[in-house]
């Protein structure tokens, strides 16, 4: 991260970038696995300690890797990053490659299936112990937590699918006095949104695969965090495990930074018109997104965000069937699993993003077979209106 103080856009245009002799104005991409050396002695002494711009194999660092790993620190106000192949493996690297045997973690319940599954199945595996607490109940967070013994907590700023934020200041507070690290799922805030670190994160993931695309190209991920943390704890586990960026996924990702700050405040605009014009009707029993009054945390989503996001969140009566013929009378908005696209998706999350969850969690999450996920793409908002009226027409 350099000293400069350019705002939120100039860093996503500029920042990070690395030009060749030829001087080329777009990112290169360095499709290469490995690296020529000039002699036998500059192979050897790269292995013992690679220079800040050089590199050995591309599952190590590439230039390409690094120019976004950069950007995307200076963007997230991180002292650096490490790009990964998806964005659960940056979830998994984030934890696996600081726990062992024996260590606590507490973390939010409200979470995607894949991130239950890391934390419920993989570490606990391998003897980790793992306590869940409602996020957004700060006594629970104090009770869960055991000074000396946490390693780390983990949650999502804003869940998935329903919405609710927990309060990054305050449980980081409380993770830091037991001596805990912070470690913050940040999709739903979004790199433009997020003032995770600002209020006490130390370590935040992506699923770059979302936002940072945003056109539904290719997988990604990176983790954001303290240099010691990246390249003394993530790097070694990651590079050895294989879970690196590649190159080229890279390049795209460079390239969907560039209109990134434009993209999630002009589908968080639309979010918000879409979400007020849904409140209110007897077809739905429930919207849900932190930007409305009526959303229960919504001056804790304005102090941390200063927006409602780019995700609505609405139940509609009737269950499973109703849902279902809402969704197949969508012209525009599309039906998958992805969100934070150019185009507008909509999700059942019941039976597809988090069906693995038993019935009773699903429950507790607030995930009813009525509730529909959307995310809110680049599409006139007056169109997508139009799109939801005739889906909820259809029900």
């Amino acid at each position: 991260m350099t000293d400069r103080n350019w705002k939120t856009r100039t860093t996503l245009v500029h920042e990070g970038s690395r030009r060749s002799q030829y001087g080329e104005m777009a990112e290169a991409i360095f499709l290469t696995q490995g690296f020529a050396y000039p002699s036998a002695e500059a192979a050897e002494a790269r292995f013992v300690k690679a220079g800040e711009d050089e590199f050995i194999y591309a599952r190590y660092g590439n230039p390409t890797t690094r120019m976004f790993e950069e950007r995307i620190a200076a963007l997230e106000g991180t002292e650096d990053a490490f790009a990964t192949a998806s964005g659960m493996a940056a979830v998994n690297g984030a934890l696996v490659s600081m726990l062992r045997a024996g260590d606590h973690v507490v973390s939010a319940r409200a979470l995607f299936g894949s991130c239950l599954y890391i934390l419920e199945e993989i570490l606990t595996r391998f003897g980790v112990e793992v306590t869940f607490v409602d996020g957004a109940n700060l006594d629970q967070w104090r009770a869960a937590v055991r000074p000396g013994v946490t390693k780390a907590v983990f949650f999502e700023s804003m869940s998935n699918p329903t919405l609710e934020l927990v309060d990054i200041r305050s449980v980081s507070d409380i993770a830091h006095a037991a001596g805990a690290l912070v470690i913050v799922d940040n999709v739903f805030s979004t790199p433009v949104f997020s003032r995770a670190v600002e209020l006490g994160a130390d370590v935040v993931v992506y699923s770059t695969t979302k936002h940072i695309d945003g056109q539904g190209r290719a997988l990604g991920g990176v983790i954001c965090g303290t240099t010691a943390y990246i390249r003394k704890t993530v790097e070694p586990y990651m590079k050895h495990t294989g879970g690196s960026m590649s190159p080229f996924t890279a390049w795209i990702m460079l390239n969907g930074m560039v209109t990134l700050d434009l993209r999630c405040r002009a589908m968080a605009d639309s979010a918000l018109q879409v979400a007020r014009a849904l409140e209110g009707d007897a077809r739905l029993s429930r919207v849900i997104f932190p930007g409305l009054a009526s959303h229960p945390q919504a001056a804790l989503a304005e102090a941390q965000m200063g927006s409602g996001g780019t995700m609505v969140a609405f139940e509609i009566r009737g269950g499973k069937e109703a849902a279902f013929r809402f969704m197949n009378a969508l012209e525009i908005i599309k039906i998958s699993n992805n969100l934070g696209d150019a185009k507008s998706i909509a999700t059942h999350p019941a039976t597809t993003t988090h069906q693995r969850l038993p019935d009773d969690q699903k429950v507790a999450l607030g995930i009813t077979p009525g509730l529909i996920r959307l995310s809110v793409g680049l599409e006139d908002a007056g169109d997508l209106i139009a799109d939801l009226r005739r889906g909820l027409d259809a029900v």
